[in-house]
């Protein structure tokens, strides 16, 4: 990219570990994006609350700034928030009120309506419709992390750190002691069919446990839910646990979304099983690693007991991690600015035409 921008940056999350009763998937790849930009030159406004302070009482001190009104910026960009009834739908000082939608819409009026300032939206959840105006607007971008994303959307995938790719050792965490064949951190939202289909029978065999919100379990008795996890502890179960399965809502199967699970489980050496109806399932894991039924995932976790520790187990190890450079965050950031640079341009060249 030859010039460099001022970004506003709306998230609602946290940049450091949060806290644990909130769902934020972005603490794993969203901080790192953002210090990739920020060495590459740019300037990064946060435009939403300082929740990292604010809930969690983590101090990030003078590493970022955080504005509440509308600085001057050369382009907005937006992790997209959607209505959530009760949640952020409700007023202002309402008790469960998070302000997150009020504010996008705020900084949407002034900067995409008002001013005309180049916007990109990463529809990180696909919440916005394919018929939405925002898609249609001026001016403005989609992102989404999908290998087939909406037509007339840019890709930008969840990014995983080069250093994290380049010093993980497979020979190292096919070695590591693991008392768990079956782990799973993430919340229920929409996984129901995959977890019924691929986890459930599995769980009914081997020692297993899953992390996060998952609210209606009646028909799993047999399977051990722990609740919400500390961010900090992900990496540990991934750590104990021999294999996951990747379970995803049907609208990021049908495009290849793959969410940041993937390299949360590979990075601990936990080999990531993957059922075969996601779109591209051959770009993220091997095919030794792709399951069609709740037969086949048992199958593979029993060979895979059977070669736990050996170079076979190794190589499939690093087979993942190879696959994983599809999300490097290099190639991400080059991305990103790609977008950035044919959003941000025609500002450049105004100012230099004034």
């Amino acid at each position: 990219m030859d010039h460099k921008v001022k970004i506003g940056y709306s998230f609602w999350g946290f940049l450091g570990n949060g806290i644990t009763d909130t769902p934020d998937g972005g603490r794993s790849h969203r901080r790192p994006l953002i210090d990739a930009l920020l060495g590459r030159g740019h300037e990064i406004i946060f435009l939403q609350a300082n929740r990292d302070l604010i809930e969690a009482g983590d101090d990030l001190g003078n590493a970022y700034a955080f504005h509440n009104g509308n600085p001057d910026i050369d382009v907005l960009f937006l992790e997209w928030r959607w209505a959530i009834d009760g949640r952020n739908t409700t007023p202002c000082g309402t008790e469960g009120h998070t302000c997150d939608l009020h504010r996008q819409t705020e900084l949407l009026t002034w900067y995409t309506v008002r001013l005309g300032t180049p916007t990109v939206i990463w529809d990180k959840d696909r919440q916005l419709r394919s018929d939405s105006v925002w898609r249609r607007i001026r001016r403005t971008t989609v992102c989404e992390a999908a290998l087939e994303p909406t037509a007339s959307a840019h890709r930008l995938l969840f990014p995983v750190d080069d250093r994290l790719l380049d010093e993980a050792d497979p020979i190292v965490l096919a070695k590591k002691p693991r008392d768990l064949v079956l782990g799973y951190v993430g919340n229920q939202y929409d996984r129901d069919q995959h977890f019924d289909r691929f986890f459930a029978p599995a769980a009914t065999r081997f020692d297993h446990l899953v992390g996060g919100k998952w609210t209606k379990t009646d028909r799993w008795p047999h399977v051990r839910f722990l609740g919400r996890l500390p961010f900090e502890a992900v990496h540990a179960v991934y750590g104990r646990s021999l294999a996951t399965v990747l379970m995803l809502p049907e609208r990021y199967a049908v495009v290849g979304q793959m969410t940041q699970r993937i390299f949360e489980a590979v990075l601990a050496g936990c080999l990531p099983l993957t059922p075969a109806d996601i779109l591209h399932a051959d770009r993220f894991v091997p095919k030794e690693l792709i399951v069609s039924s709740g037969s086949e995932v048992i199958e593979r976790l029993a060979h895979l007991q059977r070669i736990a520790g050996t170079q076979q187990h190794a190589d499939l190890i690093a087979a993942c991690l190879d696959r994983l450079d599809l999300f490097r965050l290099s190639r991400q950031v080059d991305a990103l600015e790609a977008v950035l640079d044919t959003a941000a341009s025609p500002v450049d060249m105004e100012r230099g035409a004034a």
